[in-house]
């Protein structure tokens, strides 16, 4: 078991299927990025997050090696960082249940995620729904996990971890649980539709041509942003004068995110120019970025055995991290080990 001092960071997405362009941006190149700095990483597909609205079964394990092959031809290496499927470590269902015991319902109840998803149902909703952020602390604490990047929606849950955490150290009189950090990594590139630009990318547009997904190929890319909607007017100098032109904003800040140089750079070099010029440019440099991401994780779908054991190699690797902190938990409280 690691002590409460060595840094650990620990993420986790929501194997949702159909991953986009968007998650590349928001989520995975910052992963590969934290992989690179060397700093231990514990990367987990939260399946049992995800059951707490019905999965069809057989489409969540699709949907999981999805997420996995998407992780790794990003860049994931599973040789240096943890990779693996929630529901594997049974420590993050056990520890849940001895966070629940600890966190308090006023807490739970100032979440902002569950009233924005339960809405006018909340009394028709599963109750993992309401207490999946209890899970979500699990999934931190069961391994000391010290650094938790995430969005600014997202960072309520952290605060909750520390509340969480701070309650079970004064209560047993320890100091066992780190106290996690948020890592809020600037603004992320808020990726919008193509068809639409004032509302998100998402997989659950009906039209396919609003998204950039990670399994399309190079000619699929490359046909989505030429047909992107755009408006008659030539690019400005400055983003300001891109205020009230959105589906423009937009495939600028795409441009910007996916070759790595800034706003005003890209504007110097198109100011003037009509999207004819911009869009092939910005479907080239999509291509060179976003192809070869979708050719790997071709090859990794095209074996699920193959990834089904990568994922079960990283449950080991997760569970001999986390077993041990589940097990000094459980001795904290006052529970008998010996069987």
């Amino acid at each position: 078991m690691t002590d409460a001092t060595t840094t650990r960071i620990f993420s986790g997405i929501q194997p949702s299927g159909h991953l986009t362009l968007g998650n590349y941006l928001g989520a995975l190149r910052r992963f590969v990025e934290r992989q690179e700095e060397g700093i231990p990483t514990v990367y987990c597909l939260v399946d049992l997050h995800a059951i707490t609205v019905w999965q069809d079964p057989e489409a969540l394990r699709q949907q999981t090696r999805e997420a996995a092959a998407a992780f790794m031809a990003a860049g994931i290496d599973p040789a240096r960082s943890i990779l693996f499927n929630q529901s594997q470590v049974s420590a993050h269902a056990e520890l849940a249940w001895l966070l629940n015991c600890v966190a308090r319902m006023g807490w739970m109840n100032r979440m902002t995620q569950f009233k924005e998803k339960g809405g006018k149902n909340a009394e028709k909703v599963s109750l993992g729904l309401y207490a999946y952020p209890a899970l979500m602390a699990a999934d931190i604490l069961a391994y000391h996990a010290t650094h938790i990047p995430v969005g600014e929606d997202q960072k309520q849950h952290v605060e909750l971890t520390r509340d969480i955490a701070a309650k079970f150290n004064h209560d047993y009189g320890v100091d066992f649980f780190p106290m996690p950090e948020p890592v809020i990594e600037g603004p992320a590139t808020r990726v919008m539709s193509l068809r639409d630009g004032s509302k998100k990318m998402s997989k659950s547009d009906p039209s396919d041509m609003s998204r950039i997904n990670l399994t399309d190929d190079a000619d699929t890319i490359a046909q989505k942003f030429r047909k992107a909607r755009t408006d008659a007017e030539p690019l400005p100098g400055s983003m300001d004068a891109l205020s009230d032109r959105p589906e423009a904003r937009n495939l600028v800040n795409i441009y910007a995110a996916l070759s790595g140089e800034t706003q005003d750079k890209v504007l110097a070099q198109f100011e003037g120019k009509g999207f004819g010029d911009f869009k092939p440019a910005l479907a080239d440099v999509a291509v060179s970025v976003l192809a070869p991401i979708s050719t790997r994780m071709s090859e990794f779908l095209a074996d699920p055995a193959e990834i089904d054991r990568i994922l079960g190699e990283g449950a080991g690797k997760a569970e001999a991290i986390s077993a041990p902190i589940v097990a000094r938990t459980r001795e904290i409280m006052g529970m008998i080990l010996s069987r």
